[in-house]
């Protein structure tokens, strides 16, 4: 009964860090994302690349998966993912890759609430030859952010923009 009751803790704990990281790195991220001057939003380093807008509406759009992964305790079909592209062409603004982002956020904050001790233990299999813990699953709306963030920094670097947005 002890050990359960403690199982439950660490639970609720991870639960917690994962909630923070999620909210704290999309902050973050729409902090540096706001600091993009607007001529400077589909701008691309090279015709391939992607524009500092894109990859908002790359990062926004991913919040919202991770909660459905979350709260299905799922990893998404190949069908699924073959929408994605088209989804995040259709974000023409920075303040629609900002409500999808926060909408997203709550999203995975209600996922993250209605995990037990039980769930963090799984891992989700992807029915394609791989899988991945519930504990990392948590923690890929934070993670993923701020690897998105490094990108918009880049991007700031080849217009010239030297400054370390902080607050």
């Amino acid at each position: 009964m002890i050990g359960s009751h403690m199982d439950e803790i660490v639970a609720r704990a991870q639960i917690e860090l994962a909630k923070k990281s999620a909210v704290d790195t999309m902050e973050m991220f729409l902090r540096n994302f706001g600091n993009v001057p607007g001529d400077k939003l589909t701008w691309t380093p090279a015709p391939t690349a992607k524009s500092a807008l894109r990859i908002a509406a790359h990062t926004a759009l991913f919040a919202g998966r991770f909660a459905e992964m979350i709260a299905n305790r799922s990893v998404p079909s190949e069908a699924e993912v073959a929408r994605w592209e088209a989804e995040e062409l259709a974000v023409q603004s920075r303040a629609e890759a900002e409500q999808i982002f926060r909408e997203g956020t709550e999203k995975v904050l209600a996922a993250l609430d209605s995990l037990t001790g039980d769930d963090i233990q799984k891992s989700l299999d992807s029915g394609q030859g791989w899988s991945m813990t519930m504990t990392f699953v948590m923690g890929l709306p934070g993670f993923h952010a701020a690897l998105h963030m490094g990108q918009i920094d880049y991007l700031q670097t080849c217009w010239g923009d030297q400054q370390v947005y902080v607050a």
